[in-house]
Parts: C-alpha cells; sequence; structure tokens
C-alpha cells in the first residue's frame, strides 16, 4: 500500500513538473523563473532586503536583523538536511533544468526555505519610509513565485518546494518563540 501510494506520488510530481516545465516555451515565464533562481541562490535576494530594513529603518533593526538571521537559518538548515537525505534532483527526459544548481541534491528546497522564512519574518515589518507600508504581501507574493520558479525550472520536486516551505515557516516559528514562564502561553 505505502509503495503504491508512494509511486503515485511520484508519478503526479513529474507530472506537474512536465505541465510547469512546459510554461517556460515562454521566453518572459523562462527569463523570470531564471531570473528568481538567479536572485534566490543562497537566499540572497532575502538577506539583501533584511539587511537594506536594518540599514534604512532604525526603529525597527532588531527585529530586522532577526528576520535576516532567521532566513539565514532556515537557508542553513536546508543545506544541512539535503546533506543527509541526498535527494538527486529532477532528471526530465527531453528536458534540461532552465537554471544550473549549487548542488546535486534537491530536498529540501533552499529557495523555499529561504523565501518562505522571509515571507513571514521579514513580510510583517512596516517600514517608516513607505508611509508603514507593510512588506508583507509582496514579500509573500514573491516567496511564491520564487518556490513555484524552482519546479519551473525543473531542478525540484513539488514535494521539495513544499517541505522547503515548511522548513522555512518551522524556522521562524521555532525563532520567535518567546521564553516559557510558568503560566503563560508562548508568545
Amino acid at each position: 500500500m505505502a509503495a503504491r501510494t508512494a509511486r503515485r506520488w511520484g508519478q503526479w510530481e513529474r507530472r506537474l513538473l512536465y505541465a510547469l516545465g512546459e510554461t517556460a516555451a515562454d521566453a518572459r515565464v523562462a527569463g523570470a523563473a531564471r531570473a528568481l533562481s538567479w536572485s534566490g541562490e543562497h537566499a540572497a535576494v532575502w538577506l539583501l532586503v533584511g539587511l537594506a530594513g536594518a540599514a534604512t529603518d532604525r526603529t525597527q533593526r532588531e527585529r530586522w536583523l532577526k528576520g535576516t538571521g532567521l532566513v539565514g537559518a532556515a537557508h542553513l538548515a536546508s543545506m544541512g538536511i539535503k546533506r543527509v537525505v541526498r535527494r538527486p534532483r529532477p532528471g526530465l527526459a527531453g528536458r534540461a533544468p532552465l537554471v544550473r544548481t549549487a548542488g546535486r541534491h534537491s530536498f529540501p528546497s533552499s529557495h523555499a526555505a529561504s523565501a518562505s522564512a522571509a515571507a513571514l519574518a521579514l513580510g510583517g515589518l512596516r517600514h517608516r519610509s513607505l508611509g508603514g507600508a507593510r512588506h508583507g504581501t509582496p514579500l509573500a507574493a514573491l516567496a511564491a513565485l520564487m518556490c513555484v520558479s524552482r519546479l519551473i525550472a525543473g531542478v525540484h520536486y513539488p514535494s521539495d518546494v513544499l517541505a522547503g516551505a515548511a522548513l522555512g515557516a518551522l524556522t521562524v516559528r521555532l525563532g520567535t518563540r518567546g521564553p516559557r514562564r510558568r503560566g503563560l502561553p508562548d508568545g
């Protein structure tokens, strides 16, 4: 039963990868997937957002730096898990990946881990120089696009991206928990 479920899941993942890969026939989609992949390498875009926020928003500098640290922690955690799991990247017949990758292993997606961590840790901050606007919606949208771009590029299975996003969310959750006090709920 478990083997049949795993086989069906694998078939579904491959069908989704082929379907999303077909969207890359549009040069704009392929270009966007490449740009997102490049900017998300080693969590670069998210670390830059966090550091820029810390440099320009003195009232919340500590929160920007903590969020940036959580993004880095999510990325490092994903890299550590990859070294243990060692799942090879998808090899789709008749379709070369759109981008080169820093490593051979795909589970979990480090791009998805850092993207979800950034959306959660940095997205809720209000930036005074932007009229107090929250970054939540733009960062969440960019994070979602980053995750999908890894599927379009053909370098991750959907389960890699889901696991990476969950890891990023877990990292932020654990990193933002307040100290437990007797009789008080977690903060």
